[in-house]
């Protein structure tokens, strides 16, 4: 008998064996070929001169509304009904609050429509770190620079040059088409959210809602030489959390064995040698499935049989983070550290602060308890500071989705069109509410050096890019 054990063994390792290659020779791109889309014409110099008069509105956002300047906003709104003239005689136009601005354009009919969202306000700068002045919306060599290009006043404009170039056509949509612009995105303001109370007030179901998120991006994906079109179908939620010590200050002559910092930097140690647990959302899972068929052999065998190589996944993205690491589990980085002032003086209290995105499936609250389990000095006081939670997942399967794939898929013919899971937050998380046809994509084809410069330095976008986007809008609203 005992013989037997190791024929049989054998004989199981082979046919498992089997089962993965021909499970991984199976699992290739599918779908057939794309037919040639219809061109479309968007004047690229016209584009890029409204998007450059738009920068030089200086629209930043701030908590500290001292820093705000509310004629720069105010200027902004002016400034649309000259750019765009056939918009706005076309549309509807009301203000919902101080910091959003609703357009609606009726169709043949007003049952399901489509928001398109951006946003129009801008994080601050250090104007002497630029090579370019920030807000002068200067175009040279093909490239404009300013602050708002890529984050978000660069949708905002391929919206509106779409609709007014499609209006000038005489071109009605099939349904309403609402264009939502808030005012406060980039410091999780009420702009949006009172757009989305609007809309629920008078009982309007929406159809497919739009806003920023995923791009054409190349090498974000191991084994992958194409460029992917990612679309997000959810975000991550945000949770900041602070943890302070007090007590045990001195002299740094004598130092005590356990000082405020010293515990600070234990709890730290522990947060990160203790990441959260490896989760597949089903964001992930669709990405993985739909990118992961055109990667090389050794990735398609770990993708096309994620029923065996998860632990291995999960393994492959703590080790080496990045992106798709934090597609796979809520993160954590470590951004405020404050303590004495005195380079010579242990602080009496010390305190840092950790920022989180919340993968799906996860909460708030399921965050902070797993913090309080990871850290497990008692002398470290951890509360919230503030945060959200995660987006609900919408679906991917159905009419919006098709329509907003399909008006990839013919912009960027060359692209891998794939679900995902957008690791920021935007304003959309608002519609989650009462929409699961909510998707983010910014219509841009976006190196990393450009994605870089996105709430950083020398932000800016090439004139081609800007038509571009134009282009996927009128493809889009045209199929609406």
């Amino acid at each position: 008998m005992p013989e037997l054990i190791l024929p049989i063994v054998i004989a199981l390792l082979v046919a498992f064996l089997l089962v993965l290659v021909i499970r991984t020779l199976l699992f290739v791109p599918k779908g057939a070929p794309r037919e040639h889309p219809e061109p479309v014409f968007v004047n690229s110099e016209e584009a890029a001169d409204t998007l450059a008069e738009m920068i030089r509105c200086r629209t930043v956002s701030s908590r500290n509304k001292s820093e705000e300047c509310e004629e720069e906003f105010e200027k902004f709104e002016k400034l649309l009904f000259e750019l765009f003239p056939r918009v706005c005689e076309a549309c509807e136009f009301e203000k919902p609050s101080d910091r959003s601005l609703l357009f609606r354009w009726r169709g043949k009919s007003d049952k399901l429509p489509t928001v398109l969202m951006s946003h129009y306000d801008v994080v601050s700068v250090e104007e002497d770190k630029w090579e370019k002045p920030a807000f002068d919306g200067i175009i040279e060599n093909g490239v404009l620079w300013g602050r708002g290009t890529l984050d978000t006043k660069g949708t905002l404009n391929a919206i509106l040059t779409a609709a007014e170039r499609l209006i000038g056509d005489g071109f009605v949509p099939e349904r309403d088409i609402y264009f939502a612009f808030g005012g406060d995105e980039e410091i999780n303001g009420h702009g949006a959210e009172d757009i989305v109370k609007l809309f629920t007030e008078r009982g309007i179901e929406v159809g497919l809602v739009l806003d920023e998120g995923g791009a054409v991006v190349e090498n974000v994906f191991p084994g992958v030489k194409s460029p992917c079109a990612l679309i997000g179908i959810s975000e991550k939620g945000m949770l900041n959390i602070e943890y302070s010590v007090s007590g045990g200050g001195g002299h740094a002559s004598s130092p005590a064995t356990k000082t405020p910092v010293n515990r600070l930097a234990t709890a730290c140690t522990d947060m990160q040698k203790n990441p959260f647990r490896f989760r597949l959302t089903k964001p992930a899972r669709e990405m993985l499935l739909t990118v992961g068929r055109h990667s090389t052999f050794l990735y398609r065998m770990i993708f096309a049989n994620l029923w065996c190589f998860s632990p291995v996944l999960n393994l492959l993205t703590r080790l080496t983070g990045g992106e798709l690491n934090a597609l796979m589990r809520t993160t954590t980085a470590f951004t405020v550290m404050e303590g004495s002032k005195g380079m010579n003086v242990i602080p009496p209290y010390a305190r840092m602060v950790s920022n989180h995105r919340i993968i799906p499936g996860e909460t708030m609250e399921s965050t902070l308890n797993t913090i309080r389990k990871t850290v497990k000095d008692k002398k470290v006081d951890i509360r919230i500071v503030d945060g959200m939670e995660p987006s609900a997942v919408s679906e991917t399967e159905g009419e919006a989705w098709e329509r907003v794939k399909r008006a990839v898929g013919d912009t960027w013919p060359s692209a891998i069109v794939s679900p995902y899971l957008m690791l920021a937050c935007s304003d959309s998380r608002h519609w989650s509410k009462v929409s699961n046809k909510v998707y983010r994509f910014s219509a841009m084809a976006l190196s990393k050096e450009e994605r870089g410069t996105i709430h950083g330095n020398n932000e800016r976008v090439p004139l081609e890019t800007v038509s571009k986007a134009a282009e996927f809008y009128v493809r889009l609203m045209k199929n609406s």
